[in-house]
């Protein structure tokens, strides 16, 4: 199908803007973001869209935990002659200046949280390492992605109370990924569940105020990652940036007994790098998390990313995150804001983490899912 945007430079394919590639249903687009105040604050707000050209369908979701309770706001539209409009509903996303300004709008809506913000970057963006995975013949997974460092200015309504946001306080990180995406489905409400086993992953980014670290890392073996991608970037007094690629990673692990899901207490991560001496970093999980299946990742409740829901469907929420079926069906993926301590240096950040069942070096939380 042809749409306005086909007057423009910047195809890849010998398709409209319409389509993507080879037609792959598979085929996603993503934006995420989080923002946290770095003081201890009980806030942390998580947003994202979704775009499948192929499925003619884009979704967005955005969300906030205000201590023990997670708001969630989720939308979805059919692409139609406007394909490229990032926005469904009340939410928008706009790229201001590529690589360093981006818009953040969620206008008043049923949910209770609105917020107009602008994401300045902090650091360069980081390319990670193509995620491609086959089975039997058959591309699973063939993915790009790119990680970002920043800070937050503008204002977020919540529950009825304005919090005014200043780079100083609030800090945090987007990516930003294309390409064939596999499917993740751990919605009870919806068989069949993906059944994962024998495995622990972590994809982290940390903060400091003249350094951050990024890392994705996937085991079946403490110590011997099957796919590793990180970036470490300094900033020196005359404002000039050096990386330094990750090329190893260890990890020391301490669990809070939490009767229900997996929350990391504390952690020490070890990385190396491909010149330079290595750095450690020390972990403590706060109290504060987003669980992502408020954003649909893994579906929710029958509704999964990419699903056509209709021209314009709008649905929302508000979790007790310390009752015991609410963390049911929330599981374990979710951004967890974490203080971070490095050669002296206080930092603030996220960490997302799951164990799998069989996974030797942590046997206690694998009586819960690992997504």
């Amino acid at each position: 199908m042809l749409t306005p945007q086909d007057d423009l430079i910047g195809h890849q394919t010998p398709q409209p803007f319409s389509a993507s590639g080879d037609g792959n249903p598979l085929f996603t687009e993503r934006y995420w973001y989080t923002a946290h105040p770095i003081d201890g604050t009980p806030l942390l707000l998580d947003l994202g869209l979704g775009y499948y050209p192929n499925r003619g369908v884009m979704d967005v979701f955005a969300g906030m935990t205000v201590g023990r309770t997670q708001i969630n706001f989720r939308a979805s539209r059919t692409l139609g002659s406007d394909p490229l409009r990032t926005a469904a509903g009340p939410l928008r996303f706009e790229v201001v200046e590529g690589g360093n300004r981006h818009r953040l709008v969620l206008g008043e809506n049923v949910s209770g949280l609105s917020f107009d913000l602008v994401f300045d970057a902090s650091f360069p963006a980081a390319r990670e390492k193509q995620s491609f995975r086959e089975r039997k013949g058959v591309v699973e997974e063939d993915l790009a992605r790119v990680a970002q460092f920043g800070r937050y200015s503008g204002w977020i309504v919540v529950d009825g109370k304005r919090h005014d946001v200043r780079p100083d306080l609030w800090w945090g990180q987007r990516d930003h990924s294309w390409g064939i995406r596999s499917e993740m489905r751990t919605d009870a409400a919806k068989p069949p569940m993906q059944e994962h086993t024998n495995f622990f992953w972590t994809w982290s980014m940390f903060q400091f105020e003249d350094m951050g670290i990024s890392m994705f890392v996937k085991e079946r073996e403490a110590g011997k990652p099957y796919y590793l991608s990180g970036t470490e970037f300094t900033r020196a007094a005359d404002g000039t940036v050096r990386e330094r690629e990750i090329t190893g990673f260890e990890h020391d692990i301490h669990w809070i007994d939490d009767p229900l899901g997996q929350t990391m207490a504390s952690a020490d991560f070890r990385v190396d790098f491909a010149e330079g001496p290595p750095r450690t970093l020390h972990m403590e999980g706060l109290p504060i998390r987003f669980y992502l299946k408020g954003g649909l990742y893994g579906g929710f409740k029958g509704w999964n990313h990419g699903d056509d829901k209709g021209q314009l469907h709008i649905d929302h929420d508000v979790w007790t995150l310390d009752d015991p079926e609410t963390r049911r069906l929330a599981r374990t993926l979710s951004d967890h804001v974490v203080k971070v301590t490095c050669d002296g240096k206080t930092g603030s950040g996220i960490s997302e983490y799951g164990v799998a069942a069989g996974f030797a070096r942590y046997p206690a939380p694998q009586k819960f899912p690992a997504l």
